[in-house]
């Protein structure tokens, strides 16, 4: 199997525009339902045209002790104004950004992926806590 960690950029999601962002508590009760939202360009904006723009977006949950990574969302964004007019002229582009709820039973680490068809995979992590 690849190694890919040469290939997953990182960076402060307040200065690059492809870093996805996670927004949930810091701490939440174990075993209650929370939202967790993933976006991109929070800070500086993301292109999001038929030429450059956001392919998908994965969430994924780390548990403390645990041995693998859960996979716990994938958003695919396939509506980028392409059209048989030409690049840009389509009547619909789809934002990217993907929300899901989840109950966790401890605390852990909450891993965000998301694919730039130019520019390629990009990495966050957010830590969260049961209190």
């Amino acid at each position: 199997m690849a190694d890919l960690s040469g290939h997953i950029q990182k960076a402060d999601w307040k200065t690059e525009k492809h870093v996805p962002v996670i927004e949930c508590p810091d701490q939440v009760k174990a075993d209650e339902i929370f939202q967790v939202k993933v976006t991109l360009g929070k800070e500086v904006a993301h292109p999001n045209t038929t030429e450059h723009h956001i392919r998908w977006i994965s969430l994924y949950y780390h548990d403390q002790g645990g041995k693998f990574a859960h996979h716990v969302v994938h958003a695919d964004f396939a509506a980028h104004g392409e059209s048989a007019d030409g690049p840009n002229k389509g009547p619909v582009y789809t934002h990217h950004e993907a929300v899901a709820s989840l109950k966790i039973a401890r605390s852990g680490v909450l891993h965000a992926l998301a694919y730039c068809n130019i520019h390629g995979l990009w990495e966050s992590s957010k830590e969260i806590t049961i209190k």
